[in-house]
């Protein structure tokens, strides 16, 4: 299922049905499809779901709790495609509610895998981008690490932010001098 091999209108209608399917396991309390597509090998595939799981997160009130509660079962799956697409959905989600979903990077952030980190960094960015305030909130606190690696990944997540306004991460960096 190449992602960029279909059409655009082919691709566009496997978008909305790969967001149906996703919508009915979670009606359904399932994860077989969500399964599936967490763990496909095209990155593409990936980002439709995860993009799938911030858009129903936020259209269907009802499932808010459900959603929270499969991402953070489906965290410690032993698939690591599965766990970045676990924290690139809560990156989704932490666009407009980080706190509901901050417990996902405290952990992704521990990840021995690196695509689960390198999820992480991806959320930062884009977080940072839309909602910048808890995010940077959230990153100070790993600024002082004593694992430099963790602090190298919490000031990659920020640099983005730093591009458009610098003057928003400049305090954060002047702190690890």
């Amino acid at each position: 299922m190449a992602f960029y091999n279909l059409s655009k209108q082919e691709r566009a209608a496997l978008v909305e049905q790969i967001k149906g399917d996703i919508n009915n396991d979670l009606l359904n309390s399932e994860t077989k499809k969500l399964i599936r597509y967490f763990s496909d090998e095209d990155t593409y595939i990936r980002k439709a779901a995860n993009l799938s799981i911030g858009r129903i997160y936020f259209e269907s009130k009802e499932l808010q709790l459900k959603i929270i509660a499969c991402l953070e079962s489906l965290l410690h799956n032993h698939n690591f495609k599965i766990q970045q697409t676990v924290i690139n959905s809560a990156g989704e989600i932490g666009k407009i509610q980080f706190e509901e979903v901050r417990h996902f990077f405290d952990e992704g952030l521990f990840d021995l895998h690196h695509s689960p980190r390198n999820a992480v960094i991806g959320s930062i960015k884009k977080m940072g981008e839309v909602n910048p305030e808890p995010v940077l909130n959230w990153a100070r606190k790993y600024l002082h690490h004593q694992d430099k690696e963790i602090r190298r990944e919490i000031c990659h997540g920020i640099e983005l932010r730093g591009r458009k306004y610098p003057k928003d991460i400049l305090p954060l960096l002047e702190e690890l001098q």
